[in-house]
């Protein structure tokens, strides 16, 4: 016989109560939306048309320490000789997928992308079949959008990333490849040698970074100039320190890159100065450019 189910008649029911604890009824939370949209990076394009001026041993480097201090790096190799690659140890029979394919429009950006000895640093690695881009997409109406294009959504899919830094180590020229670089940048960040054409070099670089402004990416700035390979000893470069900030002002980096030895010879281990030699002048002023850069970015993100 069943229990009677209990009555508001003011009436005591007689039979015994029944003592069993009733589980308490669990009322589940809807489950968090998974469209929310992906994080995007940052992108820094390091260019300058000059040659030997130390783009590449800054994409390196600079990637290294902001994956040094946390952050999560993508280096993307849009040099032919691919330089970037080498330097971070990718052998050149591992590109089976390499930044030509992706701006070729034949791979998506997600399978050039390969893993590189330092923890949280990535690499999408180049070759030189790069070097004749130009004429295969030169006519095409998206031409110096292939690279912005490719970026788009990059954290999102499988495999998961969760880039926050993309920097992109452009050619030593004013090409397709460099434009494509700037149409895709938040901020372009021009390593310039202390050296006596480097204000020369300096103003032909700005007035590509305002035509590109004008006509391809309304929101690009230079986010800043590293001067490299200083030498304390050497009264030119102390005279171009000089100029360079009175030219370009808050825009010059507090961090200085100086000549360094170390800095020199990580490329041939295919490994990152601070790997090859963390305690070196080198990679201490590499970390300090790192921090430097992180600073600026809270500030610009301020107001």
């Amino acid at each position: 016989m069943t229990d009677r189910p209990p009555t508001d008649t003011g009436v005591i029911d007689a039979k015994p109560q029944d003592t069993t604890v009733q589980e308490p009824q669990v009322v589940p939370f809807a489950r968090p939306s998974s469209t929310t949209e992906p994080v995007r990076p940052r992108v820094l394009s390091i260019a300058n048309q000059k040659g030997g001026v130390g783009k590449t041993t800054t994409a390196i480097n600079l990637g290294t320490a902001l994956a040094a201090i946390g952050e999560h790096v993508l280096i993307v190799d849009l040099d032919p000789q691919g330089n970037a690659s080498t330097g971070l140890g990718i052998d050149r029979r591992a590109r089976r997928t390499s930044t030509y394919d992706v701006l070729a429009g034949t791979m998506p950006m997600r399978d050039a992308i390969l893993a590189t000895a330092v923890p949280q640093l990535y690499i999408a690695p180049s070759t030189m079949d790069l070097s004749g881009l130009e004429l295969e997409i030169g006519q095409a109406r998206d031409r110096a959008f292939r690279l912005r294009t490719a970026l788009h959504n990059i954290n999102a899919g499988t495999p998961s990333f969760n880039f926050t830094y993309v920097l992109v180590d452009c050619p030593p020229s004013l090409n397709l490849l460099t434009v494509n670089a700037m149409a895709a940048a938040d901020s372009i960040l021009v390593p310039l040698q202390c050296e006596f054409f480097a204000l020369e070099g300096l103003s032909q670089l700005l007035k590509t970074v305002d035509e590109v402004k004008k006509t391809l990416n309304p929101t690009l700035s230079i986010h800043g100039v590293v001067l490299t390979m200083y030498d304390s000893r050497n009264n030119l470069s102390n005279q171009v320190v000089a100029d360079v900030r009175q030219f370009m002002g808050r825009k010059v980096y507090d961090t200085v890159i100086p000549r360094n030895v170390r800095i020199s010879e990580a490329p041939s281990y295919g490994k990152p100065v601070l790997v090859y030699d963390l305690k070196c002048v080198g990679s201490e002023a590499y970390l300090r450019l790192a921090t430097e850069i992180i600073q600026r970015e809270k500030e610009l993100k301020a107001g």
